[in-house]
């Protein structure tokens, strides 16, 4: 193994563990994980209306037509971006847990227009608080990152339905569970940055959903 191979592991592992940590000190600070509930949700067909409070619908255009506020307002500013396309296997309708990227908007589309659905719930993002982390308040956390951040509120979870030629884009900070679908297996791309999966990833554990 070269010295980039040993390298990048061991920034992977590393950031592995202060999630892990991350989430212990969580658990420990707003008590044990919530008790075993399951909350049904109907799903709500994604526009750019409907979706707005989250991010983005953007949909086809017509070749030529000139940037404007329809296309994907990006911010890609805080590292290298990443565009990929991921396989996923097994996603039934289903969640218990929901994540934020404070530092990326993110954009997810089906390879193909096939129908998905996303977990959703409004940014909730402290950025203008000067506050320490043992001033914010019951609700207020400090991420390991630094930023500051409250936790998604359950009663405001909202799922979306996507299908057709259109993809999302999430605002910074919009908590989102899945892609979710019923197929075997999807295709999606993916832009984000290449570190968002281990460095800005923080996920809250929540009732289980179902739709």
């Amino acid at each position: 193994m070269d010295d980039y191979s040993v390298s990048s592991t061991i920034v992977f592992l590393s950031a592995k563990l202060s999630l892990l940590r991350q989430r212990v000190k969580m658990e420990n600070r707003f008590g044990s994980k919530p008790k075993p509930a399951t909350i049904k949700l109907k799903p709500i067909e994604a526009t750019p209306e409907t979706f707005q409070e989250f991010g983005q619908v953007v949909e086809a255009s017509d070749d030529g037509d000139l940037f404007s506020s329809k296309d994907a307002q990006l911010d890609l500013t805080h590292g290298i971006p990443r565009l990929y396309i991921m396989k996923i296997e097994k996603r039934p309708l289903e969640f218990a847990s929901i994540t934020h990227h404070a530092r990326v908007t993110q954009c997810l589309g089906s390879i193909g227009g096939h129908e998905w659905y996303l977990g959703v719930a409004r940014p909730s993002l402290l950025e203008n608080s000067n506050e320490s982390e043992s001033d914010l308040g019951k609700n207020g956390v400090k991420a390991l990152s630094g930023h500051l951040y409250e936790p998604p509120r359950v009663e405001e979870i909202r799922v979306f339905k996507i299908a057709g030629s259109k993809f999302i884009k999430l605002n910074r900070g919009t908590w989102h569970a899945g892609p979710i679908f019923k197929a075997e297996s999807m295709d999606f791309y993916n832009l984000e940055l290449t570190d968002t999966n281990v460095r800005d990833c923080f996920y809250m554990l929540l009732f289980f959903f179902i739709f």
